[in-house]
């Protein structure tokens, strides 16, 4: 068993919590270091909201004429169904950038709530650590599978397996992107708006 991947991955992800964490708190090159991270994040997350909303358009549009091809003029269309499938994986992938980077995915509230202090920052850091070693796992992974599907042709698109499936690295890397500046940059509105 190859445990490179996963090696790599802890040792990047104990690196990327403890540069988090020392960049979190405290003035001068940290305050600096902070301010460019979060705008390399209005950047990424704002690029992936804008692909996982065309894709969207994308899959809708090709799903309507998937529809009105079959219903109305009686022969299907060989493409679309490929066409949405893809469509939806890319917008899945480039979406969960954006729900991390707004704290909309499932967290640990009811600790997060009634921890304070150092507790607190520790359980955000050990969230943080389990987002990026997942993400690490789907990069690492999603990389080598976009390699090796390279020649292969997705049915009725007849262009590369790697287009779909590129969708795995880059959602992933923008959503470590996303996961660092939401440590920094605690945005979660329904944690705090919860009853």
């Amino acid at each position: 068993m190859n445990l490179l991947p996963l090696q790599v991955t802890a040792a990047a992800t104990a690196l990327t919590v403890a540069f988090a964490l020392w960049v979190g708190s405290g003035d001068g090159l940290r305050a600096t270091l902070r301010r460019a991270i979060l705008a390399a994040d209005r950047i990424t997350t704002g690029a992936a909201a804008i692909l996982a909303s065309l894709a969207m358009t994308v899959a809708v549009a090709a799903g309507l004429w998937q529809v009105v091809a079959r219903f109305a003029t009686e022969t299907p269309s060989v493409w679309s169904e490929a066409l949405v499938r893809t469509a939806l994986i890319w917008m899945a992938f480039l979406g969960v950038a954006v729900a991390l980077r707004a704290g909309a995915l499932v967290s640990i509230d009811v600790a997060h709530r009634y921890s304070g202090g150092t507790l607190r920052r520790g359980l955000e850091a050990a969230a943080l650590a389990a987002c990026l070693s997942m993400l690490g796992v789907m990069f690492w992974f999603g990389w080598i599978m976009a390699q090796r599907v390279q020649f292969q042709e997705m049915a009725g698109l007849e262009v590369s397996m790697s287009w779909g499936y590129a969708a795995i690295p880059l959602g992933a890397a923008f959503a470590m992107v996303g996961a660092v500046a939401h440590f920094l940059d605690r945005r979660s509105e329904e944690l705090d708006l919860a009853v």
